[in-house]
């Protein structure tokens, strides 16, 4: 009998949809590929802070900021359907994440702050998203969160306490603002709830160009641009590339890829490895000393980061063995 049109199964559209996850069961283990793939990825996020530090000798910060988001969007808005989403959505991301984040990221960088430090304090955005979403989102802050989040501001705490020329308090206070802004950034991902995340992020970089570029005319001024253009080389370049492909484009998809094939759960933990690979490529490439107290510092933070991460799983599991 001949299969009839309307009963042939139809291919639906829409958001990615994650794999269920039975909370009494452990989540299934990676396979070998799927977990060099996450670790190469946390492995780039992490690296890049170097990565830009080295740009920083030869382009302006906005300039390179500007370019960051330029190489993003072209050519790949070409090719990438706008997701949908609202533009107001996509130009509050853009200017958030690109003119926010980026936009104080780059100029703290470039003598401020140790890129080893600033891949680890910018994940206080983790805290930030938390607090932001209580008074936007309606979201209640449970008594971890709290435990979490003073024990990561106590390792901010010991940094506060021994800034020096190579991290100052200027370079401490524009990370946290850049954090701030990627907190604001992520609620309106949260909010979008774009089904492609690599696409939402091409088309969010339209809105972070402009103003990127008008900031770095106005505050590194022309000639400063055109120094910056004219005498990066192939390194330099290469450094904009990296953040851009590697990075914007490679990073969202992988990663996003990845989500879509394996619960949350077993792929978030992966990224408290970012600060691990930065304060790790720092010290690697760019000699950053990592004396006790950044060490102390460091263990601090990633400590409230992985209680806040894993606490919400590991009571429930401890509640269901009680019962049993």
């Amino acid at each position: 009998m001949r299969t009839r049109l309307r009963d042939m199964p139809r291919k639906t559209e829409g958001p990615l949809k994650y794999p269920r996850v039975d909370r009494g069961q452990p989540p299934a283990r990676l396979p070998v590929r799927h977990l060099l793939l996450a670790l190469l990825v946390v492995a780039v996020w992490g690296t890049n802070f170097v990565v830009i530090r080295i740009g920083l000798d030869r382009m302006p910060p906005l300039l390179f900021a500007s370019l960051r988001f330029l190489f993003a969007l072209l050519p790949a808005v070409f090719f990438l359907k706008r997701p949908p989403v609202s533009w107001r959505n996509l130009a509050g991301y853009g200017f958030l994440g690109g003119v926010g984040q980026f936009g104080l990221l780059y100029p703290a960088i470039q003598g401020h702050i140790a890129p080893g430090l600033a891949s680890l304090v910018i994940q206080m955005q983790v805290f930030f998203t938390i607090g932001i979403a209580v008074p936007l989102a309606h979201e209640r802050v449970r008594a971890f969160q709290v435990a979490a989040l003073l024990i990561a501001t106590s390792g901010i705490v010991v940094i506060a306490a021994h800034t020096d020329l190579a991290t100052t308090p200027t370079g401490l206070w524009l990370v946290l603002l850049a954090a701030l802004c990627w907190a604001g950034a992520n609620l309106l991902v949260k909010r979008g709830q774009a089904p492609n995340m690599l696409a939402y992020v091409v088309w969010a970089s339209l809105f972070a160009v402009p103003p990127l570029f008008a900031l770095s005319l106005l505050m590194e001024g022309a000639p400063a641009i055109l120094r910056g253009l004219t005498q990066a080389g192939w390194a330099t370049w290469g450094t904009v590339l990296w953040q851009a492909v590697g990075n914007a484009l490679f990073g969202f998809a992988a990663w996003g890829w990845l989500l879509s094939r394996h619960p949350a759960q077993t792929i978030a933990p992966l990224a408290l490895l970012v600060p691990v690979f930065g304060l790790g490529a720092a010290s690697l490439w760019l000699a950053e000393p990592l004396p006790v107290w950044k060490l102390l510092a460091a263990g601090l933070i990633l400590s409230g980061l992985a209680i806040n991460l894993f606490y919400p799983k590991w009571r429930p599991a401890r509640v269901s063995e009680g019962r049993d």
